[in-house]
């Protein structure tokens, strides 16, 4: 089954979307980015607004997560965070409410931020399964990307598949197969995993 996709990026990026709509086809991204504040204290709304009016139809949210995508950018000269529409966009990814459930979320790094992002693997003393370090931080992503990855820890004390409600691949690996990580990616709002995600209690500046 594809899936129809929101992509979440910054404007230095456009490249990259560019080819990925060409990769999955202009019918199957099917909502629009976010192009004004939306001024209102209930967050509820907020989102309702943004799933209704850009994200209509959409089940999976690609991020890019390019060199402009962190955290850490700052706020611009009206005091503003600059990534808020980032911000709303992924917010209103990890939305649920009857008749307008969630989406996957999929973090698809790009290929100046691999280096900064993976790290080295090691192998697991107690399940002997690879481990992978990850700087996945402020430095690097929006806190609603790295929250709802770093989730639950497994019995041997670090984070695997079942402990991630995001998704996370490099921009080689989705060109070469974007079918099998958009998929992920939505399959993970079946799973258990779904519940812990959060988003209401995460702060940022000037938001």
């Amino acid at each position: 089954m594809s899936h129809n996709c929101f992509i979440s990026f910054k404007k230095e990026d456009d490249a990259y979307r560019r080819k990925i709509v060409e990769k999955l086809g202009e019918s199957r991204i099917t909502g629009k980015s976010l192009d004004r504040w939306i001024d209102s204290d209930d967050i509820d709304y907020v989102m309702q607004v943004i799933r209704d009016e850009y994200m209509a139809g959409t089940t999976v949210t690609l991020f890019l997560i390019g060199s402009h995508s962190s955290e850490n950018e700052g706020l611009d000269y009206e005091g503003r965070n600059k990534q808020a529409f980032i911000i709303r966009e992924l917010q209103a990814t990890l939305y649920d409410r009857i008749g307008n459930p969630r989406d996957g979320l999929l973090g698809i790094v790009l290929p100046e931020m691999e280096a900064r992002i993976f790290g080295s693997s090691q192998i697991c003393n107690h399940c002997g399964r690879p481990v992978t370090t990850l700087n996945l931080n402020d430095s690097s992503v929006i806190k609603e990307f790295s929250e709802n990855y770093w989730l639950k820890k497994n019995a041997c004390g670090h984070y695997d598949d079942g402990g991630r409600f995001a998704v996370l691949c490099k921009y080689s690996e989705f060109m070469n197969d974007p079918e099998t990580y958009i998929d992920a990616a939505f399959d993970k709002t079946k799973q258990e995993i779904s519940k812990l995600v959060h988003y209401k209690d995460i702060e940022h500046k000037g938001m």
